[in-house]
């Protein structure tokens, strides 16, 4: 009961409302949106994402990265598809269990790897994918998430390109 009267009483200092009573609705929502407004880029991504959806991953020229943080429950599938003959990354997709933060962060990283060589996008760092985003210090983990799932996708495809060779020997 305690809990419920405190917040009350800071919802209504909030939004202004004096006396211990409640703010109303729309003004409490109001408050809490200026308060933890997420940056335009995380809202296009997270409305918009770029390269949802998923490729077969048994086909030989396709790496997948399955990453997830058990804090927050934030899951992560990255897959890339890449070009044997130039190495190159020709297309990649995502799917991410969590929040808008590691959405938009899944969605700028398949954006980011498509057309690299596999060694430069494995120096893609998750504070660069953070500035980009503009994501405050508490969503950090999501940026760094999408670090990881990069670095697992390129990892399978090298490890299915490594077994591949030694079939064949």
């Amino acid at each position: 009961m305690m809990l419920r009267a405190a917040g009350k009483r800071l919802l209504g200092a909030a939004s202004g409302v004096t006396g211990g009573e409640a703010a109303p609705a729309p003004a409490v929502a109001a408050a809490g949106a200026a308060r933890r407004g997420y940056h335009e880029r995380v809202v296009d991504h997270y409305n918009n994402p770029r390269n949802v959806g998923s490729f077969d991953k048994d086909d030989a020229d396709v790496g997948t990265g399955i990453v997830g943080a058990p804090a927050c429950g934030d899951v992560m599938k990255l897959q890339i598809r890449v070009d044997e003959g130039s190495g190159k990354i020709v297309d990649a997709r995502f799917k991410t269990f969590g929040c808008g933060s590691a959405i938009a962060s899944s969605s700028v990283a398949t954006e980011w790897v498509k057309g690299k060589q596999m060694e430069e996008v494995v120096a893609i760092k998750n504070t660069e994918i953070a500035k980009h985003l503009s994501l405050p210090p508490v969503k950090l983990h999501c940026s760094m998430l999408a670090e990881d799932a990069i670095k697992a996708a390129v990892k399978d495809y090298e490890a299915k390109k490594g077994k591949l060779a030694k079939a064949d020997e």
